[in-house]
C-alpha cells in the first residue's frame, strides 16, 4: 500500500524516533511511505486562534500536495499525529462544506501551482492499521508477541473528538483501536481513568502547573492500575508525559516511573524490530519495565 505520508513537524524535531520507527515499520507491513516533504505545520489550533484562513490555507496546502502523490497512485494520505488529525480534520470540514471559501484558499495556493480538491482521505496509521490493513494481518507478521506485557492505551484529545468529524461510530468504533491492537500484538489492555482525558500540553505555556498536574494525575492512575507502559498516538501528549515526567513528579508529589512508547515503537517491538533501532534509547524515562534497558540498548550502543 502506497501513502501520501504526513509525518508532522513533531516527529521530525522534538520527537524524531517516532518518525525514525514509522520508517522501520512501514515495509514490514508493506507500506510504502510518500513522504510530504514540502508540506506545513498543520497549525494545531494555535495558527488557528490568530488567523484562521492562515491555518487553513496551510493544511489546504498539504491535502494538495498528498493529492498530487495520490494522482500518481498512493491510496490516500496517512499521517502519525493525533493532533495533526484533528486539526487537519477540522480544517478539511470548513474547505469541503463552503466552495466559495475552498475557491478563495485555491486562489491563494494557485501561485504554486496547487489547488485542493473536496474529499480528500487522511487517516491516522492508528485508523489504517484496523481499517485498511486489518487486525488479522497485524497479528499474522508478529514475531516477538507482547506476552505479559502490561499496555495502558491514551488517545489524548484529538483523535477521539468530536466523534462526528472524527467519524467514530458503530462501524468505527475508532476510539477502542490502541485496545484492540496491544490485543493483537499479545499484550494485556490496562484501563485506567486518564485514557481518554487531556495530556495538559495545550495549555502548557498558558498555565505550566496545571498542565504538568494533568500529566502527572494520568501517569499516577496508570502506575496504580499496575500499567508496564503506556502507548500513545500522539507526539504532542508523548512531551507532556515523558519529556515532562520528571517535573509532573514534583507537582503531583509522588514519584513517577512510567515509560511512554509512541504507537509504532509498540508495534515494531512485537514485529521483531530491536529497541534500539526503534529509538527507545532516545525517551526520557527509559523503559525498563518494557525491555532489558542494559542489554538491549546501552550494550548494543557500546
Amino acid at each position: 500500500m502506497k501513502v501520501a505520508y504526513w509525518p508532522g513537524c513533531v516527529s521530525r524535531g522534538f520527537t524524531p524516533e517516532l518518525h525514525g520507527s514509522m520508517e522501520r515499520v512501514a515495509p514490514l507491513l508493506d507500506i510504502e511511505l510518500v513522504t510530504l516533504d514540502r508540506a506545513s505545520c498543520c497549525g494545531a489550533g494555535v495558527i488557528a486562534e490568530h488567523n484562521q484562513e492562515l491555518a487553513d490555507t496551510l493544511n489546504a496546502r498539504t491535502f494538495a500536495l498528498a493529492q498530487e502523490e495520490i494522482s500518481k497512485g498512493a491510496s490516500m494520505m496517512m499521517n502519525i499525529c493525533s493532533t495533526c488529525q484533528g486539526a487537519q480534520g477540522e480544517c478539511q470540514e470548513r474547505l469541503d462544506a463552503n466552495t466559495p471559501y475552498r475557491d478563495h484558499v485555491n486562489e491563494t495556493l494557485s501561485a504554486e501551482g496547487l489547488t485542493y480538491e473536496k474529499g480528500i482521505t487522511n487517516k491516522h496509521f492508528l485508523w489504517m492499521l484496523v481499517e485498511e490493513i486489518g487486525l488479522d494481518v497485524v497479528k499474522s507478521k508478529v514475531v516477538r508477541p507482547l506476552t505479559n506485557l502490561r499496555v495502558g492505551p491514551f488517545y489524548g484529545c484529538y483523535i477521539v473528538r468530536p466523534t462526528d468529524r472524527l467519524g467514530i461510530d458503530a462501524d468505527h468504533p475508532r476510539d477502542t483501536y490502541l485496545q484492540l491492537l496491544i490485543e493483537a500484538l499479545g499484550g494485556d489492555v490496562v484501563d485506567y481513568a486518564g485514557q481518554y482525558k487531556c495530556c495538559g500540553f495545550p495549555i502548557i505555556t498558558m498555565n505550566k502547573q496545571n498542565s504538568l498536574r494533568q500529566a502527572g494525575r494520568h501517569l499516577g492512575d496508570a502506575m496504580d492500575a499496575e500499567a508496564d507502559t503506556l502507548v500513545t498516538p500522539c507526539p504532542l501528549c508523548h512531551l507532556n508525559l515523558d519529556l515532562q515526567q520528571p517535573l509532573a513528579a514534583g507537582v503531583v508529589g509522588r514519584p513517577l516511573n512510567m515509560p511512554v512508547l509512541h504507537l509504532p515503537q509498540l508495534l515494531g517491538l512485537a514485529l521483531g524490530l530491536s529497541p534500539k533501532e526503534l529509538g527507545m534509547n532516545k525517551h526520557v524515562v527509559k523503559p525498563s519495565s518494557v525491555i532489558d534497558w542494559t542489554t538491549s540498548v546501552i550494550g548494543a550502543a557500546a
